[in-house]
Parts: structure tokens; C-alpha cells; sequence
């Protein structure tokens, strides 16, 4: 089984990008939507000793939490020594699950994919990318969402041309999104090859 990893900086399109793996069937891991499960279940209890008052009528506040860590980002590391153990063995779980269904690839979609290291576990990587200016306007129409917020993100995240001179397939999302579409399909032809 081939495991392809999936990442791209803040704003270029990388959640767009994936569903439109899934929509070509692929069986897609979102680290995201990981730590959203966790954030309600098995890591409130370390987050919140970590951190108090994070934790809300039994689940993590991200709201909360983010304006802790933008008032002190060396706090990062330490919630990702929390959450990035718990987030790796739910991936372990569903690569083993895919590979007894026998599934020729899945996909990994990893936001700091290259940061955590994660290339070491991986057979390929796709990073998306985008012009940007685009980038940067479809980050700050999110809510919530600050230039200093925006800053501090950039700043943690290895620089979008290093992540596309490390891929083995690029997506940009600049054009529309059937142009987004066919490289996909181009990349999931690719693999269905070998």
C-alpha cells in the first residue's frame, strides 16, 4: 500500500484539496479532523492540566486555547507533545485498518507535514500551494482570524517553495476549483498505475 501524504500552508487550499481525493474514493486521514475528536474526547483531560480553563462542558475551547497560545507561543510545543503522540497512533489506526481492506494507497492529510517530520512515514507527498496573495486573503476572511494570528502561523510552517521543492506532486489552487479537480484526478491516476 502506498501512503501519500497531503499538506500545504495555511489558506492554499489543502481541505479543498482532500475532499476532492475523497471524491475520487480515495480513503482519506485528516489530522484536523483528528484533533477536533480528540479536542471532545481522550486529550481534554491532558490539555486542560496543561492548560486550565481550556476545557468547556467536557471539551477543549479552541477558541480559548488559540488566544492562550497567541499571548504565549512558546506554550506550542508543549500542547503539541500532548496532542501529536495521541493524533499519530489514531493515523497508525487507520493505515492498518486500510491496509487489512486492502486499499492500494491512502492519503494522509498532514498540515504540518514536513514540521512533525512526517515525510520519514511516507511513500509520496502532495503539497498544494497558491498564489500569495491569494493565500493571504483567503486567510484573513476566516473568523477569528488576525494578521498577527496569520503572522505566528507562517512563522511555525516551512516556507511554501522548500514544501514544493520536496513534493512529488504539486496542486495549486490558484485557478478554479475543476482545475484543481483535474490535477487531482491526475495525481490518483498516477498512483492507480503504481
Amino acid at each position: 500500500m502506498i501512503i501519500v501524504g497531503l499538506t500545504g500552508s495555511i489558506g492554499m487550499g489543502k481541505s479543498t484539496a482532500a475532499g476532492m481525493f475523497r471524491e475520487l474514493g480515495v480513503p482519506v486521514n485528516d489530522a484536523d479532523e483528528v484533533v477536533h475528536m480528540l479536542y471532545n474526547g481522550e486529550a481534554v483531560a491532558p490539555v486542560e492540566a496543561a492548560f486550565p480553563g481550556v476545557a468547556k462542558g467536557g471539551v477543549i475551547d479552541r477558541a480559548e486555547l488559540s488566544l492562550r497560545l497567541v499571548a504565549a507561543p512558546e506554550r506550542l510545543a508543549e500542547l503539541e507533545r500532548i496532542v501529536h503522540p495521541l493524533v499519530r497512533a489514531k493515523e497508525q489506526e487507520f493505515v492498518a485498518r486500510h491496509r487489512a481492506d486492502g486499499a492500494p494507497f491512502v492519503l494522509l492529510d498532514i498540515p504540518l507535514l514536513f514540521e512533525t517530520k512526517a515525510e520519514a512515514r511516507l511513500d509520496r507527498i502532495v503539497v498544494v500551494t497558491c498564489d500569495p496573495e491569494m493565500q493571504r486573503e483567503r486567510v484573513m476572511k476566516r473568523p477569528g482570524m488576525t494578521a498577527e494570528k496569520f503572522a505566528m502561523i507562517l512563522k511555525r510552517q516551512v516556507p511554501d517553495s522548500e514544501k514544493r521543492a520536496r513534493a512529488d506532486y504539486i496542486v495549486d489552487t490558484s485557478d478554479s476549483f475543476d482545475v484543481t479537480r483535474q490535477q487531482i484526478r491526475a495525481i490518483v491516476d498516477d498512483l492507480r498505475a503504481g
